[in-house]
């Protein structure tokens, strides 16, 4: 019995290869998973990024069909194995690993293969089989890597920031209602870690939600800016190969297919090697982070304790904290959230890197952009849903705690200076810090107030 062929040969510039029978994808794929064994982390890990192959794939045949340059029955099989990528069918297929050389010719190749024989199959002919649909001559069409790639980047990202302002919004609900439910709560604020003025944990947590809010509209904002793009501009911008036209047609179409507003760039031979545009995102994506983490350490700092620290609020307790200290339960939560915001300052390092380095008509770098870039995005959203979930919404305020160190604290005397005056007490606090009394007994005991007229001057209304 002959046996069945497990691969069939597939030709490029550089000589044969054999390509798994099965595949969708081929030769210049297979050359790919030979030349990029770097992350292990493939480019169908960003789903966002192959639907923005599918989108982009379909919206050229369509422009081609438009512009008289395809005909009809290739650019309607193309569109259907397009809309087999968009619709997740074919993920599996898009194996090149996301860290390549080459300005993303190999993740524009592997869409170019993946939808070449799929299409192929779909009028009935045998993967391969490049002289009824090839992947250059017909998929590839009045394109290149170099308007193909950085457009779908800006599809990718763009989605993927819906996904973040999402998970940010969620969190400053979240923080905003602990401001609600804690705004009676009276405590000390501190400046430099050192005792300032009676707030209340309130208007702390109040100040989160403020902080976190405003990111939203700054992602919004530089998310806007990746809905110009440079289809069209072919190899550097000139539109070589690509028919008169052609730039405004398929902007329209893949406009229509994806629903964004997305308009062609004024300057396609700029917009083809700037990547200043990611550098932002990445940047405002950094800004988050920072001020997330920030939020992070404020919190693992009034959580401290239990017995020896601030200890004004409690974390849900998530896991044991030690194998060797029984009981010790640590603030696992905003620890991640660090964590992952270290890593997201390091990649806006990266991204910065990597716009840089363009030379020329050309930005060869964009790979280990997009994925340092997809790499913030995706784990920071992750980590966002996490901290609001599992750490936000159940933290409690030490209601006795935080009143005892406000009642104990040398900076309650702050409050008293327009009713007792400056001078006393200056005199108050030297001798709460020598006797180490509280500024609460010593007005008290100093007869400098009563304890109805202390209460009431320390009073949520007059406090705050």
């Amino acid at each position: 019995m002959e046996a069945v062929a497990e691969y069939r040969i597939e030709h490029d510039l550089l000589g044969n290869r054999e390509v798994p029978k099965s595949a969708y994808y081929g030769v210049q794929t297979v050359r790919a998973l030979e030349n990029f064994k770097v992350s292990n982390i493939a480019i169908s890990h960003y789903p966002e990024l192959i639907r923005a192959l599918g989108y982009i794939k379909k919206a050229c045949a369509l422009a081609n069909l438009e512009c008289k340059t395809m005909e009809k029955s290739v650019a309607d099989a193309i569109a259907k194995a397009s809309d087999e990528v968009i619709a997740g069918k074919l993920d599996d297929q898009f194996p090149v690993d996301s860290i390549q050389g080459g300005a993303g010719t190999s993740t524009n190749m592997n869409a170019n293969e993946v939808i070449a024989n799929r299409a192929l199959e779909l009028i009935g002919k045998e993967k391969g089989d490049y002289k009824f649909i090839h992947p250059n001559n017909h998929v590839n069409m009045s394109q290149s890597t170099n308007d193909v790639y950085p457009t779908s980047l800006r599809l990718a990202t763009a989605w993927m920031l819906d996904q973040l302002v999402e998970e940010v919004d969620h969190l400053q609900k979240a923080l905003k209602k602990k401001g609600e439910e804690f705004a009676d709560v009276l405590k000390m604020g501190r400046t430099q870690l050192q005792d300032a003025v009676p707030m209340s944990l309130g208007q702390e947590f109040a100040a989160y939600s403020a902080m976190i809010e405003e990111e939203i509209e700054k992602i919004r904002r530089v998310q806007s800016q990746l809905y110009t793009i440079n289809m069209g501009a072919t190899a550097i911008g000139t539109g070589i190969t690509a028919p008169k036209g052609y730039d405004a047609v398929v902007t329209r179409h893949l406009a229509t297919l994806t629903g964004l507003p997305l308009v062609l760039a004024p300057d396609l031979v700029k917009a083809t090697q700037d990547a200043g545009d990611f550098v932002e995102v990445s940047t405002t994506v950094k800004r988050l982070a920072v001020k997330t983490s920030k939020i992070c350490n404020d919190l693992r700092l009034l959580s401290s304790g239990p017995r020896t620290g601030i200890g004004e609020i409690s974390l849900p307790a998530k896991q044991p904290g030690s194998s060797i200290m029984p009981g010790k339960v640590n603030p696992v939560i905003p620890e991640v959230v660090n964590q992952v915001a270290f890593e997201v300052i390091g990649n806006d390092m990266t991204i910065t890197m990597a716009a840089e380095a363009g030379q020329l008509e050309l930005n060869v770098m964009e790979p280990m952009l997009a994925f340092k870039l997809f790499s913030s995005i995706l784990h920071f959203k992750r980590v966002l849903r996490i901290l609001t979930d599992q750490c936000i919404v159940g933290i409690v305020a030490n209601r006795e705690r935080c009143r005892s160190l406000m009642e104990n604290s040398i900076g309650l005397v702050t409050a008293l200076v327009p009713i007792l005056g400056y001078e006393l007490c200056t005199d108050i606090a030297k001798k709460a810090q020598a006797t180490g009394g509280s500024v609460y007994e010593i007005v008290l005991n100093g007869g400098h107030l009563s304890k109805e007229e202390l209460d009431d001057i320390l009073s949520p209304e007059h406090m705050l």
